[in-house]
């Protein structure tokens, strides 16, 4: 029996609910993670009716549930916050646009983000945490390497209380490392870890898609953060071996356009050796479910998802609990 596959509802968010648990159960999926966003899983809504009434939802279509995500807003605790944040934060976090005071707001959206999260029954809570240094990921000019320990301060001073709260609660915040994240690859994961005074709270929603296009070696991801793989996102991406238009900073071209040097794909289209990550994985001990997020901008997201479910379960398998060898012995 394989790990469970769930699917992320992120980017589902403009259907209901109840029409993503019926698509989700006729794609063959074992259960949804919950996006805090569209009618999924409302934070300022979440009192022990509203999350009793999500359980019975999931519950009344056979579906599992092991965690909720709350990208959007955990995005703005430490960014450098623009208009481009208002397009994606509730209005009450939003506010009146002050930066200070939507990363302040947004802080306390995540924390009681981990409550509604115990309300709900789950330990787990993913998302971004935004980064005030993003923008200077090139060094030219050159950056003094005071800006950056500056940087992994201020993420630690707004992430920290946040994480001490859900040390209390026993959730666990997973972030999904990413390009424009404090935590982008290795290196700079590792550095995230040490800001925080390695937190016993704070680990990664594990995403390959994110890496393999940088150069990033995506399983040795696994094997450094073992500890860390709180939650895993199953998401392909596709990249050329030949020179591009558009190359990894993708030239200001929307996602699907021609001559991109990378792009996301569906499941098994791509580049990523989910081989080797369930090896990986196995060898780590990780048993939590494998979450379909399912982005392909060449293809119909209701074929892309049943397929992309089917694909999981068919790489998915367990570890051997004895040595192939073992039969020869007397």
């Amino acid at each position: 029996m394989g790990r469970p596959v769930t699917l992320f509802t992120g980017q589902w968010a403009d259907l209901p609910l109840e029409t993503v648990c019926q698509k989700a159960k006729a794609f063959g999926y074992d259960g949804l993670e919950l996006a805090c966003w569209g009618d999924h899983f409302e934070v300022n809504k979440a009192n022990d009716s509203y999350c009793k009434a999500k359980r019975s939802l999931l519950d009344r279509y056979g579906l599992k549930l092991f965690a909720i995500s709350n990208h959007l807003v955990g995005q703005a605790v430490a960014d450098r916050i623009d208009e481009r944040h208002k397009s994606i934060l509730p209005d009450y976090v939003w506010g009146d646009g002050d930066p200070e005071g939507v990363r302040k707001r947004a802080a306390e959206e995540m924390i009681k983000t981990g409550e509604a999260a115990k309300r709900l029954g789950v330990s787990i809570v993913n998302g971004f945490t935004g980064s005030p240094i993003w923008h200077l990921i090139y060094s030219f000019p050159a950056v003094p390497q005071k800006m950056i320990d500056d940087g992994y301060a201020d993420f630690a001073k707004r992430w920290i209380p946040i994480l001490d709260v859900y040390h209390e609660l026993g959730i666990r915040f997973g972030l999904e490392a990413h390009p424009t994240e404090i935590a982008f690859d290795i290196a700079s994961a590792r550095r995230t870890l040490k800001a925080v005074d390695n937190h016993p709270n704070f680990g990664f929603n594990f995403d390959p898609s994110h890496f393999g296009y940088q150069g990033v070696d995506y399983v040795k991801f696994i094997y450094e953060f073992s500890d860390r793989i709180f939650h895993v996102h199953m998401k392909d991406a596709g990249w050329s071996e030949a020179l591009a238009e558009a190359g990894v900073f993708g030239g200001h071209t929307e996602f699907g356009t021609k001559g991109r040097y990378w792009d996301f794909r569906s499941l098994g289209r791509g580049n990523i050796n989910f081989e080797e990550i369930i090896r990986a994985l196995n060898r780590i001990g990780y048993n939590g479910p494998l979450s379909v997020e399912w982005e392909d901008s060449g293809m119909d997201r209701e074929h892309g998802a049943a397929e992309a479910c089917a694909y999981v379960k068919s790489v998915d398998f367990p570890p051997s609990d004895m040595a192939f060898d073992a039969a020869f012995n007397k």
